[in-house]
């Protein structure tokens, strides 16, 4: 029951703190995960992202007061975190479809009640997937900054940059320094404990052979000892990993008695191209600590 408990905790940490700068990684450690891992799993989850959550929790607040108080508009904006009277305004009728002022004649609002943690029990599913510890390891690859998770956003954006590498001949050029006999594809690695406001890096890579890289563009990088939960990933991409990665999201982690997210590294295993069959097979590596 704690990853429930810890939902709720995140919950409420951002209703305690909508009239102030809602500190990320502050809710995420209410959740036991990082920023990174808990923004996915509330998107999945909800449907929208947390801060499209903060957002709309924070304009139901700012309309309420707008209707029962004599607070200047200014002073309503403020408190929610509008720098100006302008972009209150903007944000406010996008939401409401209505003005301050108006809201503040006796115009109708829209009201988005704070969300709360009900255990229901379903599935009955399976998944496969295995414990394995990895020593450290080198992987060479390109990289690129991509979106935080919104939605599909950060997965549109990881596409795209596998399309970019298939065409311009990154993939061709890094088979020249891959070894395939442990992690047996070309990775997808994202590097989730280096999480910004403008997003995180992602990098195409592979396990490294030690050969003298005479290419442009890539970097090597040290990859620490980690134990990884490993799953198997069924059918046609990225559908199958978005359903796999809900499943891990939503059943494994707050199921599991053991195994809770670790330190900011995951690992996809791909080890064709044949990305479009329906029967394609690859793996998501993602690293875990045992709970204590």
């Amino acid at each position: 029951m704690d990853w429930i408990k810890g939902i709720q905790g995140a919950l409420d940490y951002v209703e305690e703190h909508l009239t102030e700068a809602v500190d990320v990684e502050m809710v995420a450690k209410q959740a036991y995960s990082s920023a990174f891992h808990f923004q996915r799993m509330f998107s999945m989850l909800c449907g929208f992202t947390l801060g499209d959550y903060i957002r709309m929790r924070r304009l139901t607040l700012a309309a309420e007061e707008l209707v029962r108080t004599d607070e200047k508009v200014i002073d309503v904006a403020l408190k929610y975190g509008y720098d100006t009277p302008e972009s209150f305004t903007r944000a406010f009728t996008r939401f409401h479809g209505k003005t301050p002022t108006d809201v503040r004649r006796g115009g109708n609002v829209k009201s988005f009640s704070r969300l709360s943690v009900k255990l229901i029990l379903s599935g009955g599913n399976t998944m496969d997937y295995r414990i394995e510890a990895k020593e450290a390891f080198k992987v060479i690859c390109k990289k690129k900054r991509v979106n935080k998770p919104q939605g599909d956003t950060a997965t549109a954006d990881i596409s795209a940059f596998w399309a970019e590498c298939g065409q311009n001949g990154t993939i061709e050029a890094l088979c020249k320094y891959a070894k395939f006999d442990n992690l047996q594809g070309i990775l997808g690695i994202c590097f989730s404990g280096e999480m910004a406001d403008s997003g995180f890096p992602y990098g195409i890579g592979a396990e490294y052979n030690g050969v003298h890289v005479e290419d442009d563009g890539f970097e090597i990088i040290d990859i620490p000892a980690h134990t990884y939960a490993v799953f198997q990933c069924k059918g046609k991409m990225p559908d199958a990993f978005k359903d796999t990665y809900k499943k891990i999201c939503t059943e494994f982690f707050p199921q599991s008695t053991k195994y809770e997210y670790g330190s900011g590294i995951e690992l996809e295993v791909y080890p064709s191209a044949d990305t479009q069959n329906p029967d394609y097979s690859c793996e998501i590596w993602i690293a875990v600590n045992e709970k204590k």
